[in-house]
């Protein structure tokens, strides 16, 4: 079932009402834990080019943990020249997601590992192929038997490089210093942005502790977006519906985090905005059937700087436009 704006608003209320200033955000724990060598032994995966079919694509290929641990282009590069039919969303945080994927079509992280592997726009490969490339090599044999007790094979990659994307969690944003008690963390214009931020409905739908990632919504219930945008309708314009089937869902994608949004180059599931303040108003158009002024977006920008954590990973935390 997807859920309604205004409906999401009480439940954000009733849910979220404890603690923390009483904030619809929560604030990212410190750690998770993690089996540090499991973690170690996914992050080499996470980079190693052997899980495509032409060894020239790895996970961090389209996830660029310097950057924002996704790309700076609206559809990412796959193999043979192809490109993705969806914006690349940051792998950070993604352990918070209620699913993962746009449309949901993966339950976690285990399982959306596959995703790219099997997909032939992407890695374009089968596990058999990929594990009797890395079987090959007798170090990750050994280290796999050490950590798992046995051979390597699709279940244990999975399940490595799962671990360490669970450890990709960016900590002590100013914001959430500020949910901490710090009066100090955020200055005056960032507290402003956050107040406009729940003021226009912002809230309704990015919350929780990845301020997103913990719901599904339809595009556009205020307008047509997809006629206004122009273009064919592919599937994955048609989100949650090529995984349920039920026409209500069409054009229903996971909410995405905005942890990052200020480190991001493109927006939307199509990648089809390369600008903030024009995505921050799109949304205000489509979802929330608000226009926004120019002086406001700059606050709530502000505010949505403010979410940025650290992650020794994350080094490059320059703001895009």
């Amino acid at each position: 079932m997807t859920l309604t704006w205004p409906f999401v608003v009480l439940i954000s209320v009733l849910f979220f009402n404890t603690g923390f200033a009483k904030e619809p955000i929560l604030p990212i724990a410190q750690s998770h834990d993690l089996n540090a060598e499991k973690v170690a032994l996914g992050r080499k995966l996470f980079f190693d080019k052997r899980l495509s079919k032409n060894n020239e694509l790895s996970c961090a290929s389209c996830h660029q943990l310097t950057r924002n641990g996704a790309d700076n282009k609206a559809l990412s590069d796959g193999v043979n020249g192809q490109k993705t039919t969806a914006k690349t969303p940051t792998v950070y945080n993604a352990v918070f997601n209620i699913r993962q994927t746009w449309s949901g079509a993966r339950k976690d992280l285990f399982d959306q590992v596959d995703a790219p592997i099997t997909n032939p726009r992407e890695h374009g490969t089968t596990w058999p192929e990929v594990v009797h490339k890395l079987s090959s090599d007798l170090a990750l044999q050994a280290q796999f038997k050490k950590l798992y007790q046995s051979p390597i094979n699709q279940q244990n990659i999975q399940h490595a490089i799962a671990s360490f994307e669970q450890s990709l969690i960016t900590t002590d944003a100013p914001f959430d210093l500020w949910l901490k008690g710090d009066p100090n963390a955020i200055n005056n214009e960032a507290k402003k942005g956050y107040q406009l931020f729940k003021d226009y409905g912002c809230i309704s739908c990015h919350q929780g502790k990845n301020v997103g990632g913990n719901m599904f919504s339809k595009i556009g219930h205020f307008g047509d977006y997809f006629a206004d945008r122009g273009g064919v309708i592919n599937d994955a314009d048609l989100g949650r519906f090529m995984v349920t089937n039920n026409p209500y869902d069409k054009h229903v994608f996971k909410v995405p985090s905005l942890r990052l949004s200020t480190l991001q180059t493109h927006f939307f599931h199509d990648g089809s905005q390369d600008n903030l303040d024009d995505a921050i108003r799109i949304m205000a158009k489509y979802q929330l059937g608000r226009s926004i002024p120019a002086q406001d977006i700059q606050s709530i920008k502000t505010f949505l700087s403010s979410l940025v954590g650290q992650h020794p990973e994350l080094t490059n935390t320059y703001e895009t436009k």
